[in-house]
């Protein structure tokens, strides 16, 4: 069962979706648009192109658990998605992947520059990594 992880974010979404087996990150890209429509329609093309059965969305909870205008947003996005590419969408805490994923860039040499166009995609990667291995626990 593939599973698409998605980390929404205002220009930016990145997306990673899991190998046919559901085992392990595989394919990952960034969708660029500012309209959440525009985005849900996105993920909606790559839903249906790689056979996907379940959507995961990035959560940005506050570091001390709390929700913010972030999580908001995210809550707003997963009901639209659930409308437009008629999947189920599990909220999943996205804290820290983004700084991780700055991180990894980083330590690959990437300057600020370049890790700006990849960032989202392995923000993405790192929360459907995270959702996979607690699928796997018993």
């Amino acid at each position: 069962m593939r599973i698409m992880a998605i980390d929404y974010g205002d220009a930016h979404t990145g997306i990673a979706i899991s190998d046919p087996t559901g085992f392990m990150a595989g394919t990952t890209t960034v969708i660029n648009a500012y309209r959440p429509e525009q985005v849900a329609e996105g993920v909606k093309k790559f839903a249906e192109e790689y056979g996907v059965e379940e959507l995961v969305l990035g959560y940005p909870k506050n570091m001390d658990g709390t929700l913010g205008p972030r999580a908001e947003k995210a809550e707003t996005m997963a009901a639209l998605l659930r409308e437009t590419v008629g999947l189920p969408v599990v909220l999943w805490d996205e804290r820290r992947t983004t700084i991780d994923a700055h991180r990894i860039l980083q330590g690959n040499g990437q300057n600020a520059k370049k890790r700006k166009k990849t960032v989202d995609a392995v923000a993405a990667a790192l929360i459907l990594e995270g959702y996979l291995t607690f699928k796997k626990k018993p």
